[in-house]
């Protein structure tokens, strides 16, 4: 048996390199074999109305990136793709995630979109009413951002008319900042619906706890209300793999601030000692001969 890792077709990230080395030692374990394609590589087009492609006979594809058209395409092949498209496009837009996430017992930090700009007028009245909702502090995040990026931190006036003139035709979120959890978070590991790993990300001296921009993970206990919220997310989201970030609320409820359908195992395994990567590959597996 085969299966496929695909990853992005450009610069590959450390933490994507780690996954593939990672996820391909763990199938060779289980006796699979896992080959490693860049999404460029022509795997999937529409030759004269028909969805064609050239991969072949693979059990599974382990999708490392979040072109949804290349995803869709295998799909429609009839590929099993982990995770599956929709899930990835949900949590790739960070505001639709919120959307999807709504009216689900879900806390999430209060979040406003922005609206669709054709051609900037100048007029930035509108911001009056995203400051009278979430007042200063505000965080200001790009719909599509990862690793702590395109992320801003805004604490008056001024700064969020320079950011709003930088994005105005970039899609992205006016969010309230939660004080309670400056510079912390959780992140939590859920594969299958279930709870597999987790690990506290502080960071001191940036209101972001992102590894990525210095942070510090450490082992921690979490309260069942914590890991529940992770678990709920997951299965509205329809995934089979993702990390969930969980804020600390004024009164220590969790605050649900992103799910990464993709999340990176490095970190994780190493804070934790669990074989997070393993994990994944026996579920994969469980999946396809069910």
């Amino acid at each position: 048996m085969k299966g496929l890792l695909i990853t992005n077709g450009y610069a590959i990230a450390e933490g994507i390199q780690h996954q593939v080395s990672r996820l391909k030692e763990e199938f060779f374990k289980l006796g699979v074999n896992v080959d490693v394609k860049k999404n460029n590589e022509l795997l999937a087009y529409i030759d004269k109305g028909d969805i064609n492609n050239h991969l072949g006979d693979y059990k599974f594809v382990m999708y490392l990136d979040k072109d949804r058209y290349v995803a869709e395409m295998l799909e429609r092949s009839g590929y099993r793709l982990f995770n599956k498209t929709l899930s990835i496009v949900k949590c790739d837009d960070k505001m639709l995630t919120h959307i999807c996430l709504a009216n689900a017992g879900i806390k999430m930090p209060t979040s406003i979109s922005s609206t669709l700009c054709y051609h900037d007028n100048g007029n930035r009245d509108y911001l009056n009413g995203v400051e009278k909702k979430l007042g200063y502090p505000l965080i200001v995040k790009e719909n599509y951002g990862s690793l702590g990026k395109q992320v801003y931190f805004i604490k008056n006036r001024a700064e969020l008319e320079e950011v709003e003139d930088k994005l105005i035709h970039v899609p992205h979120i006016f969010q309230e900042f939660i004080a309670s959890s400056k510079g912390v978070d959780y992140r939590v590991i859920v594969i299958g619906n279930k709870v597999v790993a987790y690990m506290k990300r502080e960071n001191k001296h940036s209101y972001l706890s992102n590894l990525a921009t210095g942070g510090h993970a450490s082992k921690v206990d979490l309260p069942q209300e914590y890991l529940d919220v992770a678990v709920k997310a997951s299965k509205i989201l329809d995934l089979d793999y993702c990390g969930v970030d969980l804020l600390i609320g004024p009164n220590n409820e969790p605050i649900l601030s992103e799910v990464n359908s993709n999340a990176f195992f490095e970190g994780i395994e190493k804070t934790t000692g669990v074989n997070v990567a393993g994990s994944y590959a026996k579920y994969v597996l469980e999946q396809i001969f069910r």
